[in-house]
């Protein structure tokens, strides 16, 4: 008899509901809700339309009931941001999306209060100001209120979990994202939030990948008139999700999950904080069973996303497959952008952007949407190259395989480009990385799929995988990358 659970994956552009089937031997997905999720500025700071989100759980809920039902249902998002709830379980203010300007500066604040050197040691997160850290700090020093009168902090599945069942938990893998965990004791780091001057008390029982996040409240269910049903602590960031659902054959290998943000890295036995690691940013997360995801946070597809987005607001509408398209058909063209500058972190012209940005480097300037589309996949793949050293370096190891997960899978121009560039093969796919990895959790917990050693073979059942080989060296053009990045000419 097959299984079914249900699964809530939510990234920064928009989310899903989707059932996973599972016959004993493949899982089968059926996306039974899509929706948009765009942050909203409102007087000049970016919010998380948090509410509209649950309803879209909501409306989840009620179609997958309608769909033939589910035992179960997982929650995975994004990174780093959270809600806050007081001691009446009420959300004191939506959600501030990451991207927003209250971190600027907020590091240096940290570095009065603890030696960044330190705060690696500690927690083993890449130093960013989107850090949940960062974002404590900023809420410290502009609202005040919110911390004195909080009762908890709520990372974003957590907190749309907590809207479901009423309970209060962190789960192991997002709160490992928040630069306030440790992940030696897989708790809170006690030392880091002293440190920050942040109150101890808005940090909950943390619960592990496989665990009970509770029931779906009585109240809810009859309201949408659909049966109870349990709340598992999937692994909350998307990332690790990705990363379990990982088709690898082989004990050491490199993993890109390529979204919004491309996550590129390997999985490690326990964490890797060394003063090498600390230098070149390496953060340490962690996700199911406790094992490590060493890896480097890149900018991804949200370069493209938001060239998409500007063109659309102009009226002129393109599919990701023409963007894809045009970039081929300018396959001479040839220029370099950082990612990571952050000039390309916000929401705007991207394309005028990337242009100033290869015009003050000394590069040609891309004029044509096909000439700015290749730079995008020509730089995102030297980053790759660029953290696939990174990793080595710090892991002592050379790796014979990258996996490519998640939606950047489609865009074969990507996929080939990274296997010349970084000079190994890439096998691509799952397309749907996240959701497999949410539902084989929910999976393992229900007991339909015994071993954990089993799910890399049942997503290769799952999924007809892609294969790229390097068919071109871009050592030259990656020594231009370098020296346009590093000394920007």
């Amino acid at each position: 008899m097959s299984r079914r659970v249900l699964c809530f994956d939510f990234g920064a552009s928009g989310g899903r509901a989707m059932l996973a089937e599972f016959d004993g031997r493949k899982i089968s997905l059926n996306e039974v809700h899509r929706f948009k999720n765009r942050s909203i500025s409102v007087n000049g700071t970016l919010y998380w339309d948090i509410l509209s989100l649950f309803n879209e759980i909501r409306t989840g809920l009620v179609k997958a009931d309608k769909a033939g039902g589910f035992e179960s249902l997982g929650i995975d998002t994004w990174g780093v941001d959270y809600g806050i709830i007081d001691e009446n379980g009420y959300l004191m203010s939506n959600p501030v999306q990451y991207r927003d300007k209250r971190t600027s500066g907020m590091i240096g604040e940290a570095q009065r209060l603890i030696p960044l050197d330190k705060l690696y040691e500690l927690t083993g997160n890449q130093i960013m100001e989107i850090n949940t850290a960062f974002q404590l700090l900023a809420e410290k020093k502009l609202r005040p209120y919110i911390l004195e009168h909080g009762a908890a902090l709520l990372p974003t599945p957590d907190l749309l979990a907590y809207m479901l069942t009423g309970e209060i938990s962190a789960e192991l893998s997002i709160a490992s994202t928040t630069q306030l965990f440790d992940p030696s004791s897989l708790d809170w780091s006690d030392e880091t939030i002293s440190a920050l001057g942040l109150p101890r008390r808005l940090f909950p029982e943390i619960v592990k990948p496989g665990e009970s996040k509770g029931m779906l409240s009585p109240e809810l269910c009859e309201e949408l008139n659909i049966p109870q049903s349990e709340v598992i602590a999937v692994c909350g960031h998307d990332t690790q999700c990705a990363a379990f659902a990982a088709p690898a054959k082989e004990e050491d290998f490199i993993f890109l999950s390529c979204g919004t943000w491309s996550l590129f890295g390997t999985v490690l036995g326990k964490p890797l904080m060394t003063p090498k690691a600390a230098e070149l940013n390496v953060t340490n997360e962690v996700g199911f069973g406790g094992k490590i995801t060493f890896l480097k946070n890149i900018t991804g597809l949200w370069l493209v996303q938001e060239t998409k987005a500007f063109l659309e607001a102009k009226g002129e509408e393109y599919s990701y497959a023409e963007l894809e398209a045009a970039a081929r058909e300018c396959s001479d063209f040839t220029a370099f952008i950082n990612p990571d500058a952050e000039e390309f972190s916000v929401q705007g012209d991207m394309p005028s952007r990337i242009r100033s940005f290869c015009k003050k480097t000394g590069q040609d300037v891309p004029r044509s949407l096909g000439e700015i589309m290749r730079t995008i996949y020509l730089s995102l793949a030297m980053t790759y190259r660029s953290a696939l050293e990174q990793i080595s370096e710090c892991t002592g190891k050379s790796y014979k395989n990258i996996y490519m997960l998640g939606g950047g899978t489609r865009d074969r121009l990507l996929c080939e480009l990274t296997a010349d560039i970084c000079g190994i093969p890439v096998t691509a796919g799952p397309v749907e990385a996240t959701v497999m990895g949410n539902a084989a959790i929910q999976l393992l917990r229900c007991g339909a799929v015994e071993n954990q050693e089993d799910i890399p073979e049942i997503i290769r059942n799952s999924e007809k995988l892609s294969e790229f080989s390097p068919s071109k060296n871009y050592d030259k053009e990656y020594g231009i990358f370098k020296k346009i990045i590093t000394e920007g000419v």
